[in-house]
């Protein structure tokens, strides 16, 4: 059995990391824009869009570009979500399961980010959440979460005109996964926590179980 699970948490970042959350967002939104265009543009000529391999494959060289150099300056792997979520909605679309996607405005109430958790990259310590390029940020500690983080989405939410909240979302998703001939169940156990200015942190961890 999978167990899906996602843990809500409010974070309270320092004007340091209020400022470096908004700037990840920005590039991230960027990064989806500039190749939703470039996709747009390429299925016009040819027929055919493009890859996340494709898209992938032109970050490293944007960010030595005089013109994009600034990438560089915030989480890579947040640049590379963005590029994995423009792919799998174009996938979804081209199955008819959603519509076309659409420039992101960075004039919505609500943006985000997705980082992923790398050598120990996301953790929680103590009171304090790491994560990558922003360091330990403070958070309302709710509860233990346990198991090994998977990734996490960073959501900002404007209050008022400049004020910031940082939350966690929770959710939770059950499915069986496999059923091994001694009558024992593997299950891997995923902890996503979500950061609503954005913030969403997974954790994942082996368990065995007897069936009845």
């Amino acid at each position: 059995m999978i167990q899906h699970k996602a843990y809500q948490f409010r974070l309270y970042p320092n004007e340091e990391q209020k400022n470096f959350i908004s700037k990840t967002i920005g590039c991230s939104r960027f990064v989806y824009n500039h190749f939703l265009a470039l996709w747009n543009e390429t299925y016009s000529k040819t027929g055919k869009g493009l890859t996340y391999h494709a898209c992938s494959a032109m970050l490293p060289q944007m960010k030595q570009t005089e013109e994009t150099i600034w990438l560089k300056e915030v989480d890579s792997i947040a640049l590379q979500s963005s590029v994995r979520h423009l792919a799998d909605s174009f996938s979804r679309f081209f199955k008819k399961q959603n519509n076309k996607p659409q420039f992101k405005s960075k004039k919505n109430p609500v943006q985000s980010y997705t980082t992923k958790n790398v050598n120990n990259s996301i953790a929680i310590l103590g009171n304090r959440m790491k994560l990558p390029k922003l360091g330990c940020v403070k958070f309302a500690k709710s509860q233990e979460p346990k198991g090994r983080i998977l990734h996490a989405t960073i959501r900002k939410k404007e209050a008022g005109n400049s004020l910031f909240r940082f939350f966690v979302k929770k959710k939770c998703i059950n499915f069986l996964k496999q059923i091994l001939p001694l009558g024992l169940i593997w299950a891997l156990q995923t902890l996503r926590f979500f950061l609503t200015d954005k913030s969403l942190i997974i954790i994942d961890s082996h368990q065995k179980w007897k069936s009845n």
